[in-house]
């Protein structure tokens, strides 16, 4: 499975992350969470990257012009959002997008089928909250075009490995505090996610 550490502050803890094998990182640019970032911070972080790691830009409630404009200013290359977007709204978005599904019921999982998506257990709050899923749904389910989040840490990613999940997404779960990442714990998170 592929992984994604999102929520990412600092450039200590987006080089562990990269270090440790995460295919990409994300950045939230929701102002209500505390992992927020400005435009400027994010810039700053993101242009000393190295090559080859998926930048993903973590948006709420934002307009299709703020979406591409806030990914071409900080280089991010995939835009992530949480919350209901149509057609017409996806046609305006310049970069590539993933459209995440707060999961309240079963057959919410089968939203988007055709397209890679996120699925993340639904909460009042946006991202973050650490609340788990229920696993069950997707028993008998093509989880090949999914990307697991909610409720994930070191200790239980391996055990959703049997549902062939796209790739797996993790914040709270690999943290010290909010927005600071524990390095211990990236690393046994891909290890346990990878192996």
């Amino acid at each position: 499975m592929r992984t994604k550490i999102c929520g990412i502050t600092s450039i200590e803890d987006a080089m562990s992350a990269i270090e440790a094998g995460a295919n990409a990182l994300g950045f939230v640019f929701y102002e209500k969470s505390p992992r927020y970032l400005t435009i400027k911070q994010a810039q700053e972080l993101i242009k000393q990257l190295p090559p080859f790691v998926e930048k993903v830009a973590l948006f709420v409630n934002e307009t299709p012009q703020t979406v591409n404009s806030i990914c071409k200013e900080v280089g991010a290359t995939l835009a992530q959002l949480h919350y209901e977007v149509d057609e017409d709204f996806c046609a305006q978005l310049e970069v590539p997008h993933i459209k995440v599904i707060r999961a309240k019921t079963k057959e919410d999982i089968s939203q988007y089928a055709n397209e890679y998506r996120l699925v993340d257990a639904y909460c009042e709050a946006y991202g973050g909250a650490g609340k788990r899923i229920n696993i069950e749904w997707f028993e008998g389910v093509d989880c090949s075009k999914i990307i697991l989040a909610g409720g994930l840490d070191p200790q239980n990613v391996a055990s959703v490995k049997e549902y062939g999940f796209y790739g797996v997404d993790v914040s709270s779960g690999v943290e010290i505090s909010h927005g600071k990442k524990d390095p211990k714990k990236v690393k046994e998170f891909i290890k346990n996610a990878t192996t």
